[in-house]
């Protein structure tokens, strides 16, 4: 069941995404130990910046108390600090790419970030790159002209650190080997992604974004599989509903619906669409008519915000680390059945092969 801050928390974020009038007085009657919630809630979940820029609308007499205030802006402020630190790295990796010849096309991350009202407040992690099949020649540069290393140990991409950004370069975009269906979404992504690409400028650097119906199936996927196997958080919601309000309108819908229905897909889909409208106030016409389940979207959201498993991955020791992750892949088989085609069992042993062909992946 959502808490009452849980509630505010969505009423901030409707704020800040679209201009609607915060709810003041339900905000007045806040304690102390209140808004220390709201705030744990929204930095669990991967919103601080987005919900202080509604936050900071409030009246003085209501703002969270002066400590808490302090620490909020402090880390808003380094969230800001990063982007635009990986925001420099991506700008001088895509330009160094350029002079090879090489384009670049960004992955969900500083992308997405573009859609936000406030880029800066959407934190990024790393960056997900696809250098339209030429992955093995740009890495190959990396290493003879910047020194760059290469970790080669990863499904679907290497991984190196260029500028203090850590960069997955994807040679595939989903990892194929951990689920066979992965395959037939794989061929489909890997039709989508040379087409309608966008350009975008980085300060001096040229960058591309994925099309709209290449990135409604691949954030479709890649929310899909971050649920199944662990969590999601409501980035990942905002992600989607604001991806959802640029670009919605560009997205072949009878083509995604029928493709997710065939991989299994299309509850999720219709649950991410579901929460876009009624928890974060995307504007339902942007969306073609879908099935509703209210059970299963309050399970979802609830999910979401605090995970039925809520055990903590083990810091060390092999037999703990997995003992733990397969009594999370058993306790979250109710996603896997909601968001893959192949059945469970399948699943495991086509797993347990993944790993051993790359073996480090299995403590992580």
């Amino acid at each position: 069941m959502l808490q009452p801050t849980d509630h505010l928390l969505f009423a901030a974020l409707r704020t800040a995404l679209w201009g609607v009038e915060l709810p003041v007085a339900e905000f007045a009657t806040l304690s102390a130990d209140a808004w220390e919630k709201l705030y744990k809630r929204a930095a669990e979940q991967g919103v601080l910046a987005v919900a202080y820029d509604a936050i900071q609308g409030l009246p003085a007499e209501m703002q969270p108390p002066r400590g808490l205030r302090l620490q909020w802006a402090v880390n808003v402020e380094q969230i800001e600090q990063r982007y635009a630190k990986q925001e420099r790295a991506i700008e001088q990796l895509a330009c160094f790419y350029a002079g090879h010849g090489l384009p670049m096309m960004l992955l969900k991350g500083y992308g997405l970030s573009r859609s936000y009202p406030k880029p800066s407040h959407r934190p990024c992690g790393d960056a997900d790159i696809w250098l339209y099949g030429r992955q093995a020649e740009a890495d190959a540069l990396l290493r003879r002209e910047r020194g760059v290393q290469i970790d080669e140990e990863k499904h679907h991409h290497t991984v190196f650190t260029f500028e203090g950004l850590m960069v997955e370069n994807h040679y595939d975009f989903l990892n194929v080997h951990s689920h066979r269906s992965n395959r037939t979404i794989e061929a489909r992504l890997q039709e989508l992604a040379p087409t309608d690409n966008e350009p975008l400028k980085v300060g001096a650097a040229t960058i591309y974004l994925p099309s709209p119906d290449f990135n409604a199936l691949f954030l479709l996927r890649h929310a899909a599989a971050h649920f199944a196997a662990a969590e999601i958080g409501l980035r990942h919601v905002l992600d989607w509903t604001l991806f959802l309000h640029h670009y919605s309108d560009r997205v072949n819908w009878t083509a995604l619906e029928q493709f997710a229905r065939q991989m299994n897909m299309h509850r999720f889909l219709h649950v991410l669409n579901a929460i876009a409208v009624d928890a974060l106030g995307l504007d339902a016409r942007k969306l073609p008519d879908f099935e509703r389940d209210e059970a299963l979207e309050r399970r979802v959201l609830q999910e979401i915000l605090q995970a039925e498993f809520a055990e903590q991955l083990p810091k060390r020791g092999a037999v703990k680390i997995l003992s733990f992750k397969f009594r999370r892949w058993w306790a979250n088989r109710w996603k896997h059945r909601m968001v893959y085609k192949e059945g469970l069992f399948t699943t495991f042993w086509v797993q347990v092969w993944s790993h051993l062909l790359k073996p480090k992946s299995i403590l992580h």
